[in-house]
């Protein structure tokens, strides 16, 4: 039963692979002949996720795993790209961390002027010394006992304030994130735009960037030593001037008193400042292209909404995660060969990687692979959460994965919980990224009581 099984999931995937072709050949036959400037509209195609998941399908089917010889990621060195589709694949070269290396090391090296952070470190002394420091102060129980309840106050005052209308990330999301931010790690900065920008800026350099855009390297090395001066500040304040704040900087401090040798101020302000620069970006994108997804989908839309209304926050929030894997904010992990290795050995999709090669791990399209995940095309409420590649998998899993697993949900309850919430109608009825990585503007409305 198993083996025949098997082979009809095999014969799914392929008929899902020539659907997703003759989609695809469609989309690109309408875009040719729609108004406008046909790159920019091209380019606008393949920038929605329903795109990448039919180009993603057809891979799947017919060339799982693909080595190219051109260099996509031009900000870090590699000697071309190898591009991995099936679920299994992709969890493979996320765990093998001695033969897939993370990357980011250098250009943390460039906005620490110096050291290295942890999501940048290689399994090592190093590694597991900022991980424990940083565990030890973000304590698990902080997320229902501080963050949860933070969150849902400032949603909700938020949203009770906006008369029916919200430009999301502007008004909501980031807002959010930054309070979290200044309340909890401890790290206001001088106002919420500027570590707003600060943090966007500095995401889109380390993780963003495949281009080595010259203009973005200049202006984050800028950013960096203000951020580098503002946390050194903010640390040697609290030294000398102590406060009784419940904060990330407070316990950090505290750590160094019996270790001072270990975790000192220079380790503590790198430490923070990774986890500044992930907060706000990563936040409230997930939350924008969630939102976007449920307002494609009005039946699934009404159904979340209704599990708001109800404060059944576990169905709501399984509506939320289920929208994210049809559009991820981060749809591939990339990762370099360290060494000449394989993928997939002993199988039809056997994939030879040469050290240098940059491995794009497409958690996108694990999320949509057929011999793990049942009925992938359809959106469903009940799958487990393991299902989810959001944010990582593996060492290198986001720190704040937890963090954002719990308050993703809370600052869109709100949201969720008004009445007739729609898109703006006209030309502000898209998110506009103002071509950057992330939203920058989204206009939503809802019926005011």
């Amino acid at each position: 039963m198993n083996f025949l099984l098997s082979i009809w999931q095999n014969i799914l995937i392929i008929f899902d692979g020539i659907n997703a072709f003759i989609h695809l050949i469609y989309c690109g036959i309408y875009t040719l002949f729609s108004h406008g400037d046909i790159k920019e509209n091209f380019s606008k195609l393949f920038a929605q996720a329903s795109t990448r998941n039919l180009i993603f399908a057809i891979l799947r089917a017919f060339k799982p795993n693909v080595s190219l010889s051109r260099i996509i990621i031009k900000s870090y060195e590699n000697t071309g790209t190898v591009i991995v589709t099936k679920r299994q694949d992709v969890l493979d070269v996320l765990s093998r961390d001695a033969d897939f290396e993370v990357v980011y090391g250098s250009r943390m090296r460039e906005i620490t002027n110096g050291d290295n952070f942890f999501l940048g470190m290689q399994p090592g002394a190093d590694y597991q010394r900022n991980v424990s420091m940083m565990r030890l102060a973000a304590r698990q129980s902080d997320i229902s006992d501080i963050i949860v309840p933070r969150a849902r106050t400032v949603a909700q005052e938020i949203i009770d304030q906006s008369e029916g209308k919200i430009d999301v990330p502007v008004q909501l999301t980031k807002k959010v994130a930054w309070d979290m931010m200044s309340t909890y790690f401890g790290t206001p900065g001088e106002s919420p735009e500027i570590m707003e920008h600060w943090s966007t800026i500095l995401f889109w350099y380390l993780f963003n960037d495949l281009d080595a855009n010259a203009d973005l390297d200049k202006e984050s090395l800028d950013i960096a030593g203000k951020l580098r001066t503002y946390l050194d500040n903010v640390i040697h304040t609290r030294k000398n001037n102590p406060t009784d704040d419940n904060d990330l900087i407070n316990r950090c401090l505290s750590l160094q008193t019996t270790n001072p040798d270990i975790i000192t101020d220079i380790n503590i302000r790198n430490n923070l400042l990774g986890l500044v620069v992930g907060a706000i970006p990563t936040i409230s994108k997930a939350c924008c292209l969630a939102l976007d997804e449920l307002l494609r989908r009005p039946e699934q839309l009404e159904q979340a909404m209704q599990a708001a209304r109800n404060n059944n926050e576990g169905l709501m929030a399984q509506y939320i995660w289920e929208a994210l894997r049809f559009n991820p904010h981060n749809p591939v992990i990339y990762r370099r060969a360290t060494r000449d290795t394989i993928i997939a050995r002993s199988s039809l999709r056997q994939q030879k990687v040469r050290k240098g090669q940059m491995v794009f791990a497409a958690n996108f399209s694990a999320m949509f692979d057929r011999l793990d995940i049942p009925k992938p095309n359809q959106f469903l409420t009940n799958r487990p959460w393991e299902t989810y590649i959001i944010w990582g998998y593996g060492l290198h899993k986001c720190f704040g994965a937890s963090i954002n697993r719990a308050i993703i949900p809370v600052i869109l309850k709100p949201l969720l919980s008004t009445t007739n919430l729609r898109h703006v109608s006209g030309k502000d009825s898209q998110i506009n990224t103002e071509k950057t990585p992330f939203p920058v503007h989204f206009y939503i409305e809802f019926d005011t009581k």
